[in-house]
């Protein structure tokens, strides 16, 4: 099994490459998903080392978190696995909107514990910022349900800097997870910095841009998908980003590995990420995810990835 580390201050220690399973009872996220692969995506990960599992309620919905909760039944693997699951996400009426408040968040775990069949939850992320509820009112409430022994740990997503400050006024915010990859690293301006700095984990997502830094993609791909609409996607762009894929093939290449595991390694190099979460649609996906860890890249290699995706 790889070398735990620990998820920054809090008390969580994982191997850094989990599972992020939105592919898992994701319905409303990918069409045509086997629910039965899905769990054996999940029995695959805990089979193989992975302890760190992410979800989501709005994954399904709701279903992701079953699943989930159904197979470290089966497999009794509870205690071993650390969870991460998200919530903010109402219905009303036939619109979705972003609910922070303090008895919306507790009914929200609630509602977690139930489906994740568990009597805690390692660690719970209010999902999306909501533009009513003071930051620090949301997270107060996270931390009155830590003290109860529901949650273990803080988290928030999508939150702008701005909003990161307001929340961890009182310093109860033990972890970010926002979209970063080596296309979009706005987050190194201010965000990277401010989760180093009070020793806040950072958990990026989309960490492969929609598989654009899989080094699958060629001058002749055409996409029907979201990714069509995509500006990293369209035209010259497109040319030039597949450019700079081609760069990390000779990285890649030299190390007898994938591109991506390439990309995922260098992530690990920033101060503030001590865990990633790729997703898997098939279990020898999930396998090839812990190849990562076989990479090293010296200090060169990560200068000049650097370089190559200069902002």
């Amino acid at each position: 099994m790889a070398e735990q580390t620990q998820i920054g201050k809090s008390d969580l220690y994982v191997n850094p490459i989990g599972l992020g399973t939105n592919a898992v009872g994701g319905h409303n996220i990918y069409p045509n998903l086997s629910e039965e692969t899905g769990k054996d995506v999940v029995r695959t990960a805990l089979a193989h080392g992975i302890n760190f599992l992410d979800t989501a309620f709005i994954y399904g919905p709701e279903r992701s978190e079953e699943l989930v909760g159904d197979v470290l039944k089966e497999e009794k693997m509870r205690k071993e696995t650390v969870i991460a699951t998200k919530g903010a996400h109402k219905f009303v009426g036939g619109d979705v909107v972003f609910d922070n408040s303090p008895a919306f968040l507790k009914q929200a775990v609630d509602g977690s514990l139930k489906r994740l069949q568990t009597d805690y939850i390692d660690l719970f992320y209010i999902h999306f910022p909501d533009e009513d509820t003071p930051k620090a009112e949301a997270v107060g409430a996270l931390k009155e349900l830590k003290d109860q022994g529901k949650i273990r740990a803080i988290g928030v997503s999508n939150f702008s800097i701005d909003q990161l400050k307001e929340a961890n006024q009182d310093g109860y915010v033990d972890v970010l997870q926002s979209e970063y990859n080596l296309f979009k690293r706005e987050a190194e301006k201010e965000i990277l910095p401010f989760t180093k700095e009070h020793n806040i984990s950072f958990i990026p997502y989309f960490p492969l841009a929609a598989g654009l830094l899989g080094g699958k993609y060629n001058k002749k791909t055409t996409f029907d998908d979201g990714r069509a609409k995509n500006p990293l996607f369209q035209g010259e762009a497109f040319e030039r980003n597949l450019e700079k894929v081609d760069e990390l093939r000779e990285i890649a290449n030299e190390k007898g590995a994938e591109i991506a595991h390439v990309v995922l390694a260098w992530y690990l190099t920033r101060d503030a990420i001590d865990v990633l979460i790729p997703g898997a649609k098939k279990p020898e996906q999930v396998v090839k995810n812990l190849k990562t860890l076989d990479v090293e890249l010296t200090n060169e290699d990560v200068e000049k990835i650097s370089r190559i995706f200069q902002p």
